[in-house]
C-alpha cells in the first residue's frame, strides 16, 4: 500500500484523536500516536510480505471507511441481541456499532473486586490496570497499529487473585452501519489462581458492507485459568480482522477456541507466550467457508520456558470457491527444555474449486523436547461413504452426515454448553441436509 493511499487515514486520525474515549490521559495520548506512527511507516500489510502472502486486503484500503457511526439508535437491533444472547438471564456486554450499549447488556452480581464493563468505563474509572497493557503493547501489522490509534470502546476484564466467575460472559459485538470501520480494544487481566470464560461474538445485521478490526489482549497470572471463545458470524459482506494475544505466567492454562462462519474476508490471528515454567495452552479452531469467501487463520505458540505443554487443532471446511489459510507456527526456545507439544491441521474439500493453503510449522531450538505436527487437504473417505451407503444410507445424506461429524469434532471441545448447541444449530445450517441430519440426532 502506497503512503498517499493513507491520506484518509490521517485526515480521519486528526480530527477523531482529541474526542477519542481517555484522550485526556498523557500515557493513553502517547500510545495513540505512536501506534498511528507505526501504522504510517508499516501500512496496511500487502501480498509481498510473507504473513500475508495468500491473503490480500488492498480492497479495506482502497475503500472509504468512517471511524464513527451515523446514528445511535439501538432499538432496531434489540431483538437481534435476543436472539443471540447464549443465555437470556446470563452476564453479557453488548456493542453496536463499536459502543457499549448499557440498555441491551445484563450484568448479575459479581465477587468484590471484579471489574466486567466497557473499555470507555475502565479508562474512565481504572485506568491504573490498562495502562501497562496498552502502553506496552507492540504491534505485528499495520491493522494492529491502526486498532491502537483508534481504539473507542470493547470489553475489560480483571479478575483479582482468586476469583472465579462461574458464568460465561458473553461479549456480542454487532455492526448494522454500511461502511463503518470498527476498532474493538479488549483486554483480559485474569490474576493468579483466577478463573473464568468468555464469549466474544462477532455479527451482521443484514448484508451491509462494514470492517471489524479487533484486537484482545489477555494476561494469565500464575494458575490463571482462561477459556477464550471467538465465534465470527459477520456480515456476508464484511471484512474481519482480528488479533487475539495472551501472555501466561507458572502453571497457567489458556483455551482459546475461533470459530470462523461469516465475512467475505477474514484473517483471525492467535497468539500465546507462555513465559514461565508449566504453563498450558490450546489453541482450537473451525473454519466453515463457502461461496467464494476468504478466510486466514496465523497462530503462534512460543515457549520460552521449561515443562510447557501446548495442543493445537485446527479444521476447515471449504465449498465453492472458498479459500482457507491457515499458518501455525511453534517455536520452542533454547530454555524450553522438556516441552510437550502437538499442533495438527484437517482441510475437507467439498468442490473442486475450493482451495487451501496450510502451513503448520516447528522452530525447535531446545534439545530435551516433545514436538509433533502435521496437515492434511483432501475430499471425504471413500471408504467411509461405501459403509454409510451399504447401510442404505444415500450419497448426499451420507456426505452430509460426514461432513457435519468432521466439523463437530471441534465443537466438542467447547465447554460452554449454550455456545456448543449455538454452533451445533450453524453447522447444521451451513452442512447440506442439516435439517434431516438434526432429525437423526
Amino acid at each position: 500500500m502506497k503512503d498517499e493511499s493513507l491520506g484518509p487515514f490521517h485526515q480521519m486520525f486528526r480530527q477523531l484523536v482529541k474526542t477519542l474515549p481517555g484522550a485526556q490521559l498523557p500515557w493513553l495520548r502517547a500510545a495513540r500516536q505512536s501506534a498511528f506512527d507505526q501504522f504510517d511507516a508499516l501500512g496496511l500489510p500487502t501480498t509481498r510480505l510473507e504473513d500475508w502472502k495468500y491473503t490480500n486486503v488492498s480492497t479495506i484500503g482502497s475503500r472509504a471507511w468512517h471511524f464513527t457511526p451515523q446514528h445511535a439508535d439501538d432499538a432496531g437491533v434489540r431483538h437481534v441481541v435476543d436472539q443471540l444472547a447464549l443465555d437470556q438471564a446470563g452476564h453479557r456486554l453488548v456493542f453496536v456499532n463499536g459502543h457499549h450499549v448499557p440498555g441491551l447488556s445484563r450484568m448479575t452480581a459479581l465477587p468484590h473486586g471484579v471489574f466486567v464493563g466497557s473499555l470507555t468505563r475502565a479508562l474512565r474509572d481504572i485506568p491504573q490496570w490498562l495502562e501497562a497493557v496498552i502502553g506496552a503493547s507492540t504491534h505485528a501489522d499495520g491493522f494492529a497499529a491502526l486498532n491502537m490509534a483508534f481504539l473507542a470502546d470493547g470489553y475489560v476484564v480483571v479478575l483479582p487473585p482468586g476469583e472465579v466467575i462461574d458464568e460465561p460472559l458473553h461479549m456480542l459485538f454487532l455492526t448494522d452501519e454500511a461502511g463503518l470501520a470498527v476498532q474493538p480494544f479488549n483486554a483480559v487481566l485474569a490474576g493468579a489462581r483466577s478463573n473464568c470464560a468468555i464469549v466474544e461474538h462477532f455479527s451482521g445485521v443484514g448484508d451491509r458492507v462494514y470492517w471489524t478490526n479487533a484486537v484482545t489482549r489477555i494476561v494469565a497470572d500464575e494458575e490463571a485459568d482462561v477459556r477464550h471463545y471467538r465465534l465470527q458470524q459477520e456480515s456476508p459482506k464484511a471484512f474481519h480482522i482480528a488479533e487475539v494475544a495472551a501472555t501466561q505466567r507458572r502453571s497457567s492454562r489458556l483455551a482459546s477456541h475461533a470459530f470462523a462462519f461469516g465475512a467475505v474476508l477474514s484473517r483471525t490471528g492467535v497468539g500465546t507466550s507462555l513465559n514461565a515454567e508449566n504453563a498450558e495452552a490450546t489453541l482450537n479452531g473451525l473454519y466453515f467457508a463457502s461461496g467464494r469467501q476468504h478466510v486466514d487463520h496465523h497462530t503462534r505458540i512460543d515457549h520460552a520456558q521449561p515443562h510447557g505443554t501446548s495442543r493445537e487443532y485446527y479444521r476447515g471446511v471449504l465449498d465453492g470457491a472458498a479459500r482457507g489459510v491457515f499458518n501455525g507456527r511453534v517455536i520452542v526456545h533454547p530454555d524450553a527444555q522438556h516441552t510437550d507439544t502437538h499442533q495438527a491441521n484437517h482441510n475437507l474439500l467439498l468442490s473442486r474449486d475450493a482451495e487451501i493453503d496450510t502451513k503448520p510449522q516447528l522452530e525447535i531450538y531446545a534439545d530435551d523436547v516433545k514436538c509433533t505436527h502435521g496437515a492434511t487437504v483432501g475430499q471425504l473417505d471413500e471408504n467411509q461413504l461405501f459403509y454409510l451407503r451399504t447401510r442404505g444410507v444415500g450419497e448426499h445424506m451420507a456426505r452430509a452426515l460426514l461432513t457435519y461429524a468432521f466439523a463437530r469434532d471441534i465443537v466438542e471441545r467447547v465447554r460452554v454448553e449454550s455456545l456448543r448447541t449455538r454452533l451445533e444449530n450453524l453447522l447444521l445450517m451451513r452442512t447440506p441436509d442439516g435439517e434431516r441430519i438434526r432429525e437423526l440426532l
